[in-house]
């Protein structure tokens, strides 16, 4: 059964990890995927695999940190399907898990502009094509950061405490509209993320006060296991979910 079938949907952080898994099932449930991403390599590899697979995408190289390249993803869907029924924000940086006394402006703003303005300049432009139809999904992929504070750096753990508000508020406001907005937790989970961080400027500090933690980690995900998270939170089976957080971590938040 096709969950999805003839739904166009966003995802952005498509070109690898677990938006890459995310757009790949939507497309097998049916979703007409418009799949965005920095790295147009990853971006025509996933075309090629999807569409080799019967499935039905286009892709669009953008930076959620540009809100001129967020309007455009969004027209993008309008443009090419006619609408748009399911926005997920899942692209996302680290931080090298810097603390307060060792972050620069420069990476506070740069984690907050692509892990929380970009999700928030998103969900706005979508609700506007959502609140014309009464119906609309909005996942954002947050992290156990958003539920914890030492699993990240200071500037990673805000923005996704911040993503998790967000997504709670929107929930709840739009609740009477058709509108449902859900957020997911993924704990480690395989992906290119890790290549954002420069482990040569993890300090003494961060080896004490977070990597001890690591341990606590029962085991590192599969991006196919939040993608299942993701399908679900998309379609009618959950909808009678809205303003919550669903943790996929392998239990490690509950220790």
């Amino acid at each position: 059964m096709k969950k999805l079938r003839d739904k166009v949907s966003i995802v952005t952080g498509a070109g690898a990890g677990m938006g890459k898994a995310i757009a790949q099932l939507y497309a097998d449930h049916g979703s007409k995927v418009v799949a965005v991403d920095i790295d147009k390599d990853r971006l025509d590899l996933l075309e090629k695999e999807v569409k080799e697979k019967g499935g039905e995408i286009t892709t669009l190289v953008a930076n959620m940190a540009n809100e001129d390249d967020i309007e455009k993803m969004i027209r993008k869907a309008v443009d090419t399907y006619g609408t748009l029924d399911i926005l997920v924000n899942n692209a996302g940086i680290m931080d090298h898990f810097a603390p307060v006394a060792e972050l620069d402006n420069a990476m506070w703003e740069k984690v907050m502009k692509v892990n929380l303005d970009g999700p928030f300049k998103a969900m706005r432009s979508a609700l506007k094509i959502f609140l014309e139809k009464n119906s609309g999904v909005i996942i954002n992929v947050s992290s156990i950061g958003g539920l914890k504070g030492g699993v990240a750096g200071a500037a990673y753990t805000t923005s996704k405490h911040g993503l998790m508000g967000l997504t709670k508020n929107t929930g709840y406001m739009y609740s009477k509209t058709g509108i449902r907005c859900n957020g997911i937790a993924p704990g480690a989970v395989s992906t290119s993320i890790g290549d954002t961080i420069d482990f040569s400027k993890v300090t003494p500090l961060v080896n004490d006060r977070i990597m001890t933690g690591m341990v606590l980690n029962p085991r590192t995900g599969e991006p196919g296991e939040v993608a299942q998270a993701a399908l679900f939170l998309a379609c009618d089976d959950s909808s009678f979910v809205n303003g919550a957080i669903l943790v996929v971590d392998g239990g490690w938040s509950a220790s």
